[in-house]
């Protein structure tokens, strides 16, 4: 993205106070399903729409005097989904990758949790019940990680809506760098 660098997190946590940090999460975990009895799932990955219509990750801004990034990231996830992410904690190890924006001054933080597939189905039931919900979170929804014999459902079609910031980016990289996608997941229908 123009005006997007990416940057190391020591760096990223050196910037001067009048930076803002936001942290946002990925959720995933595997799933055995069959779309169409056909179809392989293989994971199950949650974005959300967000209040201005654009898709991202769950999280949000953080204020690094309450805590760490993942202290404040764990504190959106709950407000934005609900008692069931209780159930889970992002920690550094899950950090993935930092992008800063200077106009205006803000870095990003992407994070990447595994769950099993009874968390995330959990966090899903519980999310319309979160205090953000239906006003800074629209709903939930999973990403098609498979394209149909057309070329041009599943995953190409998702892609085609529109992201917030770098989170069409960090969700490439991340279904990449984690094994999440298979290259030529293209299915019949």
């Amino acid at each position: 993205m123009a005006g997007v660098r990416r940057l190391e997190l020591e760096e990223a946590l050196a910037l001067g106070p009048n930076w803002r940090h936001a942290c946002h999460a990925l959720l995933y975990a595997p799933d055995p399903g069959l779309l169409f009895r056909r179809i392989p799932l293989r994971y199950a990955v949650l974005m959300q729409m967000r209040f201005d219509g654009r898709l991202g990750f769950p999280g949000g801004f953080v204020n690094l005097r309450d805590g760490s990034l993942e202290d404040g990231l764990n504190r959106e996830l709950s407000e934005e989904l609900g008692e069931a992410a209780a159930a889970f904690r992002v920690e550094r190890a899950d950090y993935r990758s930092s992008h800063a924006s200077s106009s205006p001054q803000v870095v990003a933080h992407f994070y990447a949790k595994p769950l099993t597939l009874e968390q995330l189905t959990a966090v899903e039931r519980g999310a319309p019940h979160a205090p953000d919900h239906g006003l800074e979170v629209l709903g939930l929804v999973r990403v098609p990680l498979y394209t149909l014999r057309d070329g041009v459902g599943g995953l190409p079609a998702f892609l085609e809506n529109t992201f917030i910031g770098t989170a069409r980016e960090q969700l490439l990289e991340a279904l990449r760098d984690l094994g999440l996608l298979e290259s030529d997941s293209v299915f019949k229908l």
